[in-house]
Formats: structure tokens, C-alpha cells, sequence
């Protein structure tokens, strides 16, 4: 079998990789173990926004926004002393009947034309798996492991078993990208190494089937996420469905270091606040490390990394499987380029250079916001169920806590759109650094190598809806000349597309009267007019010239 790219793994990041390459006219084989149509694992439960706005563009945010709980079921993260018990605080988030119209919340004025979106991976995986086999591009071998891989100059070729008859064939590849997680056999075909920390914390995870709690939790307006603080017991009951199944984290503490060290029955009705009548069934015990482990490569030659195979850590701000998305996309429309004709293979290079640093960022984040959570939990006082002036105090004051501590990683504003390549090989810098950004904050910038800051047209459209499905030139003043650009990228082949923008409509958030914004809306350059010598600007960007094109050499007109 040959194809211009192999992808291992049909999880949500080797999915996300293989539409995004089909929609940019690339042919893929996906290569998975599982049937087709086998349940996935219920361990991710939130979308990003940024992700939500790559499915957008892909053409499946909207059947993935119809999907999940109810409608009317809030998205809300409820902080309780038990799941049934007091309630101390709530983080408000709209359910999907009201997401897109939604205001006052602490993530509806987020500059996105896709706000986040919580969907258990058991409704969303099978969504990303039929939108992906419908396309003509994308072959999916279901049942199917790849055992070895080898690469020369010019190929990739993988040994591929059915699993079902036992026999052996040979995939033959331009590229290859292992999305096969954690215990990935692409990362060891590359002599990749994770290094970090290697536990943070363990954690007993139990899905269930428990049809009386949702009656049982009736007092209090229902929540996607219940987190139960008490001294007995801290954990997390996840709503899956809205009525009868719920995923349970118990939250080992560190003199607790195997999962079995405590009672799973006891940890759950400690956690949920109920005694020996209480009945449910267990589906399926979750049990996970938090780590914090990045790999040392993301890629060799011909074969590259993605997600879980490149990088684990604890899953607070919902982004380990968002993160392998944004690590796939980046990728995805730079391998399309050189596959395309329009770029070297030289642009590749970008990919390590750009997603390596954002990892290490973001596990730091998690890692942090891990430890803190930990503190808070082991810290809950004797008194937060008393029904007494003490006890009352203490309930006022964990609830700020909570709140103020959580709200960071529930509305995670500065990891949708905060982040930033500064150091890659294919974005023309100009010497402003971009603003720093935390976990929950971040500041709209259109500095080179940030993401563009997003608008909503007058006539009430995406700016990111208007942009073209390669390089696109935003110029705010009809008057510039922007014919010698236009044809610098021509000449290389490169799609350049214009979308003419007034400065009314930029509100402030352009300064520069043209931006040239990537396939991936990362902002690759940015001027009031264009620059001397075009051609050296398209080279830098598409990695034509890589380090040998300076910035000098793209020098402004005097």
C-alpha cells in the first residue's frame, strides 16, 4: 500500500491530522488497532476553543456542538463539600443552548467564533471518525498495528499486522506521523526520550452507571463538573451523559502511592456523599499518572510526533488531548506545503522549533496548577460541614479559594489564545515581543507569531471564515500596492489570498495596515506596506532560504 502520509493512531489528534491534511489535498492511510466504531476511552472532556475553531474550519464543529450532554445542561464546575453535600462556590459556563449567545460568564467574551465545548471522548471520538472515513482522501485500517518502521531519503515504510487474519504488508509513505500515545512505538522508532517528572499524582478513576445520583444531587442547580473537598475524601464527579453515567476521580494523596491503596466503594461514596444504599455499577475503572514528560525530539527526517507520543501531563485545563491537536495542525499544513510543491522540505523544520517550547510551557502550567490543587485539597478544614459560625467561615473562605485557583484552568483563556512561536525558522520577526501570557489571562497581540486576533465583520461573519486555505494578506488600507507581494508568492507557487479589512473594523487590534496570517492563523508577518524585496519574504516564510534570509533582507522601503 502507498500514501503520501501515514498517521498511527486514530484517536482524536490522529483524526484531527489526517482531516486536516485530506482538506489540503493530501492523501492519508490511518493506521488503528481498534475496530471501527469500538467505544473510546471517557478520559477527555473538553474541546478548546482553539480546537473548536480548527473543527470549524474542517467542517465538523457543528455536528461535534450538537453532541454531548443535553442542551440545557450546564456547563457549569460546581465546588461542594461532597457531591450531594453544601454547596461552596460555582463557576458559571453556559451549555451548548446558550454558548454562542451567552454573556457575564468568565469565558463569554472570549474573541473566538467558537467558544469551547464539553463533550465526553465517547461522543466525540466517534463523531471525528465518521466525518474523517467520509472523506475520499482518508483510508482508515481498522485493526491494523504497525509493528516496525523504517525510512531512507526517500521513503517511509512501515510493517503493518491485521490483526483479525494474522497478515503482514508493507505501507510505503512520504511522511509518516505517530499519533499512537503514550507507550508510542513511532517515538521509539525515532530514539525519541521522555524526560520531566514522572509522577505528580495518581489517580483512581471509576466510570460508573449510578441512575439514582443525578435525583440524589437535586438541590443544587446540576454542573458538568462536581468537586467534592472534605477531609475524608476530595474528588471529581464528571457528568457524561446528563442522567445516568458519571466518571469519578479519586485523588490519591502522596502517602497513598498505588491505586489500589485505598477502598475504590469507600473513596466513591465518600466522595459523592452516600451510604451503603446507595447503589452503581461499574463500567470501567480509568485509572491514570499524572505526569509532566515531553520528549526530547518531535522528529526524525521522514517521521514525526503528535500528542500523547510526544508529550503527558496532568490533564487540568482539559489540555493534553488539546494540545496534540494544536501540535497536529501546526504540523499538518506545513507537510501539506512541501507535498503541495510550494514549500522545501525545509519548512518542516518549524514544527519542533514551534510546538517543542509550547509544550514545556504548558506542562510547566499543569504541573503548577497540579501542585496547587493538591495543597488545596489536603488543606480542607475539620470544620467546612459544621453547621456553626466556624464552620460557616471556613466554607466562605475555601469557596474563595476554589474559585479563584480553578477559574484559571476552567476558562483557560491564555492557553487558547495566549501562546506564541517565537523562535521559528518561518516567521518573520520585527523585534516586539509578544506580551506574556498565564494559564487563565492573556493579551490579544499581533505580533509576529502570535494568533490573530479575532473579528467579527460588520455583516456579522468570522474573520477567520474569510481567510484563504493557505497564506492569507489582510490589508486595511485599499491604497497600498500590494501587486510585487502578490506576485513574489505566485511565482513560488504559494496560495495567497487577500481579504481587504477597513480600520474601523480592526478595532485596535491591528496596528499595521497589512498582516500576513498562516494556513494555521499564526501571524507570519506584519508591516504598513510592502516590504523591498518581497521574494525574500516568501522565502522565509515557506523555509526557502531558511536562517540565510535575514530580517534585513526583507527591509522596509525608506
Amino acid at each position: 500500500m502507498r500514501t503520501q502520509v501515514l498517521v498511527v493512531g486514530a484517536g482524536p489528534v490522529g483524526l484531527t491530522a489526517a482531516m486536516d491534511l485530506a482538506s489540503r489535498g493530501v492523501d492519508v492511510v490511518v493506521a488503528e488497532i481498534r475496530h471501527a466504531g469500538d467505544p473510546p476511552s471517557v478520559k477527555c472532556n473538553h474541546v478548546s476553543a482553539r480546537s473548536m475553531e480548527v473543527f470549524r474550519r474542517l467542517g465538523v464543529a457543528a455536528k461535534l456542538r450538537d453532541a454531548g450532554l443535553p442542551a440545557d445542561f450546564p456547563n457549569d464546575c460546581a465546588y461542594r463539600t461532597t457531591a450531594t453535600g453544601i454547596e461552596l462556590c460555582r463557576i458559571e459556563i453556559p451549555g451548548r443552548s446558550t454558548r454562542y449567545s451567552a454573556t457575564g460568564g468568565p469565558d463569554t467574551w472570549w474573541p473566538t467564533p467558537e467558544p469551547p465545548h464539553r463533550i465526553n471522548q465517547v461522543y466525540l471520538e466517534p463523531i471525528l471518525f465518521s466525518h474523517a472515513a467520509a472523506q475520499p482522501r482518508i483510508t482508515i485500517l481498522a485493526r491494523t498495528e504497525i509493528v516496525e518502521i523504517a525510512q531512507d531519503d526517500r521513503e517511509v515504510v512501515a510493517l503493518a499486522l491485521d490483526l483479525d487474519s494474522g497478515k503482514s504488508f508493507r505501507i510505503a509513505a512520504s511522511f509518516a506521523i505517530g499519533c499512537d500515545g503514550s507507550r508510542s512505538l513511532v517515538r521509539k522508532s525515532i530514539g525519541a526520550n521522555l524526560s520531566g517528572t514522572p509522577v505528580i499524582q495518581r489517580v483512581q478513576s471509576t466510570y460508573v452507571e449510578a441512575p439514582q445520583l443525578k435525583d440524589l444531587m437535586g438541590a443544587h442547580k446540576p454542573a458538568w463538573m462536581v468537586l467534592s473537598l472534605n477531609p475524608r475524601r476530595s474528588g471529581t464527579t464528571v457528568a457524561i451523559d446528563g442522567h445516568d453515567r458519571w466518571l469519578i476521580h479519586n485523588h490519591l494523596r502522596p502517602d497513598e502511592p498505588e491505586f489500589d491503596s485505598v477502598d475504590r466503594d469507600w473513596a466513591i461514596r465518600s466522595i459523592l456523599g452516600v451510604d451503603e444504599r446507595f447503589t452503581y455499577r461499574i463500567l470501567s475503572k480509568e485509572d491514570w499518572v499524572g505526569r509532566r514528560l515531553v520528549a526530547d525530539r518531535f522528529r526524525d527526517r521522514r517521521v514525526f510526533i503528535c500528542g500523547d507520543a510526544a508529550h503527558l501531563w496532568m490533564p487540568y485545563a482539559g489540555y493534553g488531548m488539546n494540545a496534540g491537536i494544536a501540535d497536529a495542525v501546526d504540523l499538518c499544513w506545513q507537510l501539506a506545503a512541501h507535498l503541495n510543491g510550494w514549500a522545501p522540505a525545509a519548512i518542516l523544520d518549524a514544527y519542533g522549533a514551534e510546538r517543542q517550547p509550547i509544550t514545556e510551557q504548558v506542562s510547566r502550567f499543569a504541573m503548577d496548577h497540579a501542585v496547587a490543587m493538591m495543597a488545596q485539597r489536603g488543606g480542607v478544614s475539620n470544620e467546612i460541614e459544621d453547621d456553626t459560625p466556624r464552620g460557616q467561615a471556613a466554607r466562605a473562605t475555601l469557596a474563595k479559594a476554589a474559585y479563584d485557583l480553578n477559574v484559571q484552568q476552567y476558562c483557560c483563556a491564555g492557553l487558547n489564545f495566549g501562546y506564541y512561536y517565537d523562535v521559528s525558522p518561518i516567521i518573520a520577526y520585527d523585534g516586539e515581543t509578544p506580551p506574556p501570557y498565564t494559564m487563565g489571562n492573556f493579551t490579544p497581540s499581533a505580533v509576529p507569531g502570535a494568533r490573530a486576533p479575532h473579528l467579527f465583520l460588520r455583516d456579522g461573519t468570522s474573520l477567520y471564515d474569510s481567510f484563504g486555505p493557505g497564506y492569507t494578506l489582510m490589508r486595511f488600507d485599499p491604497t497600498i500596492d500590494v501587486t510585487r507581494l502578490l506576485s513574489a508568492a505566485e511565482e513560488r507557487g504559494v496560495p495567497l489570498a487577500v481579504v481587504e479589512l477597513s480600520i474601523d473594523e480592526a478595532n485596535g487590534a491591528y496596528g499595521e495596515k497589512l498582516m500576513l496570517v498562516r494556513p494555521d492563523q499564526h501571524i507570519a508577518w506584519r508591516g504598513q506596506v510592502v516590504p523591498e524585496n518581497p521574494e525574500a519574504l516568501i522565502a522565509r516564510i515557506t523555509g526557502a532560504a531558511g536562517a540565510n534570509v535575514r530580517m534585513a533582507d526583507i527591509a522596509l522601503p525608506a
